[in-house]
């Protein structure tokens, strides 16, 4: 049984599903090299507009497979720092994605699933789900996901959550901004993932593109000439651009653009 499955639906919709139920959807060596090569294709892939990560059994994730820790702690400095170095590859791939991604989670996400979620664009959860960045009660630290999840939850509650180890509920990922929607069950998630998704098929596929872009050359920075003068770069040539062309003359004739599919 293959530890993930694709699912490439004609209306450009890719759901990327961990498949290993069995052991709460841990990874190990072999699928994080597997999904970095599946996110890679994805992302090459001009046919594909949307990612969708979730997950089969229990659990989205429960971080970092024992049976591969395990090994990895008989092994030199320098295989744990290739190790660290491939799991960094897979967390980069997934948020530098230039398609939007979207996490559907139930269950428990537990240290590196937490950065799974924190890498994706838009993350739905059912009331059911759960998370811990619990590396600390192992003696270890949330390293190589560090940079995300603090992105997402902030510093101040990394402060509580890297220190802690503490299980925490839906209710308070969406308060502290891991996840951006709550949903009572899994029937209402896979509603709730339908909708972004038909939000997100609205907008310009290159324009999304263009918009994760953006975030990333502005995010933290201060305001300056430099900034300044990227923006109004950035906008003008989306704006000539085909696509920008047809999303103004779509909207001025009163029609949809190009991109949306008549239903």
């Amino acid at each position: 049984m293959s530890n993930l499955l694709l699912d490439k639906r004609a209306d450009g919709i890719a759901v990327l599903t961990l498949n290993r139920p069995d052991m709460h959807n841990a990874f190990d060596d072999i699928l994080i090299a597997d999904m970095t090569a599946v996110l890679r294709d994805l992302d090459a892939d001009s046919a594909v507009r949307i990612v969708v990560l979730s997950a089969n059994g229990e659990s989205f994730s429960a971080g970092a497979d024992l049976n591969w820790m395990r090994r990895m702690a008989t092994c030199s400095m320098d295989e744990n720092r290739r190790d660290a170095l491939a799991l960094g590859t897979l967390m980069r791939t997934l948020n530098a994605l230039s398609k939007p991604t979207v996490a559907r989670v139930h269950g428990p996400a537990f240290g590196g699933g937490v950065g799974l979620v924190a890498c994706c664009d838009i993350a739905i959860a059912s009331h059911d789900a759960a998370f811990s960045l619990s590396e600390v009660k192992l003696g270890l630290i949330p390293a190589v996901i560090s940079p995300y999840v603090i992105a997402a939850i902030g510093e101040r509650m990394a402060r509580r959550y890297f220190l802690t180890g503490e299980r925490f509920d839906a209710a308070e990922a969406y308060r502290i901004g891991l996840v951006q929607e709550l949903v009572v069950d899994e029937t209402s998630l896979d509603e709730g993932v339908d909708q972004i998704v038909e939000a997100l098929l609205a907008a310009g596929p290159m324009a999304i593109g263009e918009a994760k872009s953006l975030i990333a050359a502005v995010v933290n920075r201060p305001l300056s000439d430099t900034i300044a003068a990227d923006t109004a770069e950035r906008i003008a040539r989306v704006r000539a651009s085909p696509e920008g062309r047809e999303g103004i003359a779509a909207f001025l004739a009163k029609r949809k653009p190009a991109w949306v599919r008549d239903s």
